[in-house]
Order: structure tokens, then sequence, then C-alpha cells
């Protein structure tokens, strides 16, 4: 946990992140090919996402992301860092 302006400021990875809540990317990890695509998907820092909803056995997660929904894995969403409020 970190202060902005005074507020404490949490951060979790993008997979879990719960389905409702919203997150601000802050980070992107991986192997380069992993992070380009990330970043081609609109993923990139400063930008907010929101977690709609998981599949039944938890896996792929679908977000909504620049006014579009995102479905992605667990595993591609644990190489992305959000800040929660």
């Amino acid at each position: 946990m970190s202060k902005t302006n005074g507020k404490p400021v949490h951060s979790c990875l993008l997979s879990e992140l719960h389905v409702g809540h919203h997150g601000q990317v802050i980070e992107i990890s991986g192997d380069p090919e992993l992070r380009r695509r990330l970043l081609e998907m609109g993923l990139c820092t400063g930008v907010c996402v929101q977690a709609v909803r998981r599949a039944p056995l938890g896996d792929p997660i679908e977000f909504l992301v620049r006014g579009y929904h995102l479905s992605l894995r667990d595993e591609q969403a644990r190489h992305v860092r959000v800040t929660i409020e």
C-alpha cells in the first residue's frame, strides 16, 4: 500500500479485481510479446478497468476497458497491476 495525496492507495493484480470493482492500470509486465498484446488491447498505464464477470470456473474474466468488453485468461490478467480505491 502506498499513499497519493495523503490517501492510501491499494494495488492488486487485474486477476484479483472483484466483479463490479474498478481499478486503474499502473503496471504491465510479462514477456515482450504478451506485454505488447495487452497494450494493443487498450490496457495502457492510467486506463480505468472494471471487472464485469467471471466464467463459472473463474476463467476467463470479462473486463470493461475504454467502452468495450475484453475477456482475458487469468494467466494474462496476472501481468497487469491496478490500483483500487
